[in-house]
């Protein structure tokens, strides 16, 4: 069920049939989603992408935990307006229009899906050091579809499934790297961590590649805010589980990465595939250790699969109940899943994992985070604007007059953050990800002539 825009309050339309609302989250699940979502395989794999660019990518961090904190308040805010499912579609579509909504949830999506991919192929560097794979391509290809579709399996039992998966994937995977990020910390080697900036550019530069390529791993803020439909009490709910979620993660990744640069050489940590697994074989002495981090990361990285993948089915379900998406996606199941969104996220999410082993793996990963890091922000950035805009109307209905200077600070920190960020993820990223944005331009002319003809049809109809 969605919020009517403006537009569509002047002019009644006779809506598509709503499916009763089903809260089955309460704030412990909500915040087990919003770091189940962040705490994925970004944490696992991300220190050794980084490591190019030297200790600097830890201030990009420190950064980053930050801009994310403001991106959670904000959606907090922004839920209290529309506590709705698919938020990041929904607060952009009131504010600006049916356009600027769809734009939101086209990104979003392609975000999802295009991270699924990019989630699944890092299962694979950890399922080589549990079982090797001699880089077989068609191995590690395999692994990472079955690392999509077991998940996506998982998805169709219903968002209380979905949620139970979620809290207990994150106890497993939170306990084991908030150990090594608090014991790691006394072993830690000054020697290890390299030069403060290796990468060859200024540290301004520096720091907004290395942030754009993290901001990978804290997708999922904003987890709460687009199942808020599914979530008891999201007024208030959203914002917690959005703020606690966000700085626990915030917590683990910074400590985590501090004890990954300091346990494992500069220079193996560049060529690492496995980096927590590095730190823990460095940390013991032995490689058992590394294989219980491997597992936990499998564990991990799966339960986070699980998470985005019902992310990746509300968006558009929530677009399509507006006829802003093609009218499949907003059919639910009995489960209270989108079903025919996981198939597509899977379909797609599948397709892209072969183009890209079949392209060349070496790069797959990095060009995958880059693509999300544009994709994801174009929501981010039109959410933020949209708070903007109903800060300067000023509507008392929309922003309480004792916050308001609180949530334009929030609002314009979200935004500049947000549009920093997709500066610098780069020429590269930033042009496929408008490929990639541009793409649903045709698809939302033609929705849009469908539903206008569906409307004028009626209208005929009624007046004759």
């Amino acid at each position: 069920m969605t919020v009517p825009s403006p537009a569509e309050a002047a002019e009644p339309v006779e809506p598509a049939p709503a499916r009763p609302p089903r809260r089955t989250f309460g704030l412990a699940a909500a915040t087990a989603l919003v770091m189940g979502n962040i705490i994925g395989g970004g944490i696992f794999a991300l220190p050794a992408t980084v490591a190019p660019f030297g200790t600097v990518s830890l201030l990009a961090f420190v950064v980053l935990s930050a801009g994310a904190v403001a991106l959670a308040l904000l959606f907090g805010r922004l839920a209290r307006r529309s506590p709705v499912t698919g938020g990041l579609y929904v607060y952009p579509r009131d504010a600006f229009g049916e356009f600027a909504g769809f734009l939101s949830a086209w990104s979003y999506w392609t975000m999802c899906w295009v991270s699924i991919a990019a989630l699944a192929v890092a299962v694979v560097g950890y399922v080589d050091v549990l079982i090797p794979l001699h880089g077989n391509h068609v191995l590690q290809a395999a692994v990472a579809m079955a690392a999509l579709w077991l998940p996506a399996a998982a998805n169709f039992a219903g968002t209380r499934w979905v949620g139970t998966v979620q809290v207990v994937s994150t106890v497993l995977k939170f306990v084991p790297l908030l150990l090594l990020a608090t014991i790691g910390l006394f072993f830690v080697d000054t020697d290890n961590f390299g030069p403060f900036n290796a990468s060859g550019q200024s540290v301004s530069g520096a720091l907004a590649a290395s942030a754009a390529l993290l901001l990978y791993s804290f997708l999922g803020v904003e987890s709460a805010a687009v199942s808020a439909g599914e979530v008891r009490d999201p007024g208030r709910t959203v914002a917690r589980a959005s703020v606690l979620g966000t700085l626990a993660s915030a917590l683990v990744y910074i400590l985590g990465t501090v004890a990954v640069f300091g346990l494992v050489p500069h220079g193996e940590l560049v060529d690492s595939g496995a980096p927590f697994a590095d730190a823990v074989n460095a940390l013991t002495g032995s490689s058992w250790g590394g294989t219980a981090i491997a597992l936990v990361a499998v564990v991990s990285i799966t339960g986070c699969l699980n998470g985005w993948i019902l992310m990746a089915a509300q968006m558009p379900y929530a677009a399509a109940r507006d006829g802003l998406f093609p009218a499949p996606f907003a059919r639910v199941g009995k489960g209270g899943v989108p079903g025919f969104g996981v198939w597509a996220c899977a379909v797609l999410g599948t397709l892209l994992i072969a183009l890209n082993y079949t392209a060349g793996p070496d790069t797959t990963f990095r060009v995958l985070v880059l693509i999300t890091t544009f994709t994801g922000c174009v929501p981010y950035l039109l959410s933020a604007a949209a708070q903007l805009y109903w800060l300067a109307r000023g509507t008392r209905d929309r922003v309480r007059p004792a916050g308001l200077v609180r949530d334009l600070i929030v609002a314009v920190l979200s935004f500049g953050f947000s549009f920093w960020l997709i500066a610098g993820a780069g020429y590269a990223a930033v042009y496929q990800g408008v490929l990639f944005l541009f793409a649903g331009i045709p698809v939302y002319v033609w929705l849009r002539g469908r539903k206008d003809k569906t409307e004028a049809t009626d209208k005929a109809e009624a007046a004759a």
